[in-house]
């Protein structure tokens, strides 16, 4: 356990070492090229680094009940687990159900947070080496940068690891590989249902620009029609557990406790930025690439279902279900095809310019 750090300060720290580590990606980026060797060979170093802190720094935070949101829950669970309570699987995510359960019999309640960092970070080496080979060190340190990644670490567990899991869908073109990996997130957390039906429907349905419209023809929709599309999704057996009712619903006492209520223009500006990229990319750099088109077509989809829920409480875990893919939209072509002239510096400034959005709102704003 690191308990060195006052628990108040852990994400400080965590966001201020990052914010060291943006500040010289950035300078490096007017230095070289982007495949210049030593550039490269630094950059793995740096990205080595950063796997390895991150998992131990995030695994090994303190087991507390007034910091880290539903971390002191997840303790009782698995602590249930390790008292030798049975499995319990009736209205649960199954697949996380199993591995806690599993993990109860062979570790203790630290090292089952690290295991879960673990699974939580390790794809994103993984699937962006998979993806960019030498160039794996920009997308996995867009994904760490990103604005969901801290909370998705150390709250919202679950829906975490089973982003992390659906990432792999990106990194195989097998379609019984693609089910199983489905499958595994979603029995990790329901609510991959709704990005797994987006990237399903995007296989099949292609047209990037009905997307986009549709995409834009949300946000009219949810400001016209307010609650209507919370309760018309409640009708399709979203709200079957009590838990995505209150995410759904608007009821007073969460609407006291979190302030994130109500059309939130800072969150649609944020994901407006991988829209404005997807659609840049696509359209005006002409730039054709299979994966990527299914992967833009998943994050519009999953990104207008939010939108239309926008107002709903704690409308950013429904955001997440698009979002952790938004640093990969944004990064993608520039990993995988020369498309400026300046392209290291012009990954630099889009490094810098999206760590300041998660700085401002993580630590800044979130003082006030």
């Amino acid at each position: 356990m690191i308990d060195f750090i006052p628990v108040p300060s852990y994400d400080d720290v965590f966001y201020n070492l990052l914010l060291f580590i943006v500040l010289m990606v950035y300078m490096q980026s007017k230095q070289h090229e982007i495949g210049n060797r030593i550039n490269l060979k630094g950059k793995n170093a740096l990205g080595i680094f950063l796997l390895v802190f991150s998992i131990v720094y995030i695994g090994l935070r303190p087991i507390t009940f007034s910091h880290f949101g539903d971390m002191g829950m997840y303790n009782i669970y698995f602590v249930n687990y390790l008292d030798g309570a049975p499995l319990n699987l009736e209205g649960k995510d199954v697949g996380f159900e199993l591995f806690m359960k599993g993990c109860s019999y062979i570790m203790e309640p630290q090292f089952f947070f690290l295991t879960i960092a673990f699974l939580y970070i390790i794809p994103f080496y993984i699937v962006s080496k998979k993806l960019f080979k030498d160039f794996w060190f920009y997308s996995f340190f867009m994904l760490i940068i990103s604005l969901s990644f801290w909370g998705s670490a150390t709250n919202g567990l679950r829906n975490g690891v089973a982003t992390s899991i659906f990432l792999f869908v990106f990194t195989t073109e097998k379609k019984y590989l693609r089910l199983i990996i489905i499958l595994l997130a979603v029995s990790f957390h329901k609510s991959l249902l709704i990005t797994s039906g987006a990237f399903i429907a995007a296989m099949y349905y292609k047209d990037t620009k009905m997307y986009l419209r549709a995409w834009f023809l949300a946000i009219p929709l949810s400001l016209a029609l307010g609650g209507f599309w919370e309760n018309l999704f409640l009708t399709f057996g979203f709200g079957d557990d009590d838990k995505l009712t209150n995410y759904l619903v608007e009821n007073d006492e969460l609407v006291e406790k979190f302030s994130s209520t109500g059309f939130r223009w800072d969150f649609l500006l944020y994901s407006a930025a991988g829209v404005f990229a997807g659609w840049y990319y696509i359209y005006k750099k002409k730039y054709d690439d299979p994966l990527y088109a299914q992967m833009f077509n998943t994050y519009l989809i999953a990104n207008g279902f939010w939108i239309l829920v926008i107002r709903a409480n704690y409308s950013n875990r429904f955001a997440y279900l698009s979002w952790f893919m938004l640093a990969l939209i944004i990064i993608y072509p520039l990993l995988k095809s020369k498309l400026f002239t300046k392209q290291h510096l012009l990954i630099g400034n889009i490094i810098l310019f999206y760590f300041l959005f998660t700085y401002m709102l993580n630590i800044v704003f979130s003082k006030y």
